[in-house]
């Protein structure tokens, strides 16, 4: 038990060692980043360091397997020169056993990530975007999916108009069972329009069995006018910008995600990148264990065997390798040329049974 608690803190140490290094040069980095965006914003260091506070979790999260390989490599490099893989081989422990530990923080690790750092990252993702909107003095997202059906918001010069729709097409440019709310520049509201169905065509929303009441008038039921043909009301959206609204997947936390994905296909979007992340998530911790059995296939080898250098290289092309494969496979789930399991499962599942049929020839082989 007290050489189990040694190797864990030693694993623990060297990774959170190379985690701080990372974020340390991703911050300086991103600070003078933010303050060559915002610039005309007249942001000083404070504000930039803020931003870059909000901004570079978000980045760490995606690195982070790549942080645990290397995390790793330093922790088996230092133990090896010491001596201690040795000590630890001569005192009847094989390589594999020792491995145990280390095994398992990176899961545990993988675990926490998941469950505490992921919601983290999404909250700061979010407030990092309020911020940017407001500095460059834009728009937000005009698209919210939730519960009632989704949502739109669309400007002009004579106001605002919120949209809501039951459901829509896979792009949100085509909405059945739509209202449209329209307030004036007070936030007042002056017009309502409900429609069996609305088409976005080019500057405007082309609306279909439509019944239109003008909420300024005393009595706005008796003034309501139905349609018997199309109508068209202006509009500043486009295709691009409705499909720009829905973010990335990051942005909604762990525990929110079979929630949300049950909301967008209510909705009728397509959720197929948010049920990938959603496993991709899932597999994490796998991924992790995977990143210390490449590294420790490389570098769990006495120095005086000489070619350490060319190891630790290979070590850290295989582990960027396999966050290549996850990252390639990821963009075939989201195009939908293999199903979602395969892109998910199937990259952590290559890097533990390579990375293990690597360490049982060199230690039993």
């Amino acid at each position: 038990m007290t050489l189990n608690l040694y190797i864990a803190r030693r694993f623990l140490g060297t990774v959170g060692r190379v985690f701080l290094a990372f974020f340390a040069i991703l911050m300086l980095i991103d600070m003078i980043e933010q303050l060559r965006r915002f610039s005309d914003a007249g942001i000083g260091l404070a504000g930039a360091a803020h931003l870059s506070l909000l901004s570079v979790p978000e980045t760490m999260y995606r690195i982070l397997p790549l942080i645990m390989v290397m995390g790793a490599i330093a922790n088996f490099l230092g133990l090896a020169r010491s001596s201690e893989l040795v000590v630890v081989r001569a005192a009847g422990r094989s390589g594999l056993r020792f491995l145990l530990t280390p095994l398992l923080v990176s899961v545990a690790l993988g675990l926490l990530a998941v469950a505490l750092f992921n919601p983290l990252v999404a909250a700061t993702s979010k407030a990092y975007d309020d911020m940017r909107s407001e500095l460059s003095q834009g728009g937000r997202s005009v698209l919210s999916v939730a519960d009632t059906g989704l949502w739109l918001r669309q400007g002009s010069t004579d106001g605002q108009t919120v949209i809501q729709a039951a459901r829509s097409n896979l792009d949100g440019t085509e909405l059945f069972g739509v209202t449209f709310l329209g307030f004036d520049t007070d936030g007042r509201p002056t017009r309502r329009v409900e429609a069996e169905s609305a088409k976005l065509v080019e500057g405007a929303w082309e609306l279909t069995g439509t019944k239109t009441w003008d909420l300024a008038s005393p009595n706005p039921e008796l003034t309501a006018v139905v349609a018997e043909g199309p109508l068209a009301l202006p509009s500043d959206l486009t295709p691009e910008r409705i499909r720009d609204s829905f973010g990335t997947p990051s942005a909604i936390a762990f525990w929110d995600l079979p929630g949300y994905i049950g909301d967008l296909e209510r909705a009728g979007f397509s959720a197929r990148a948010y049920k990938l992340w959603y496993q991709m998530e899932l597999a994490l911790p796998m991924l992790m264990a995977a990143m210390v059995l490449v590294a420790a296939g490389f570098t769990m080898r006495h120095v005086r065997l000489g070619g350490t250098g060319r190891m630790v290289l290979y070590a850290l092309l295989a582990g960027f390798g396999f966050y290549f494969l996850r990252n390639f496979a990821q963009a075939l789930g989201d195009s939908g040329q293999i199903p979602v399991l395969l892109a998910a499962w199937s990259p952590p599942v290559a890097a533990v049974m390579l990375s293990l049929g690597l360490l049982l020839h060199l230690e039993d082989g």
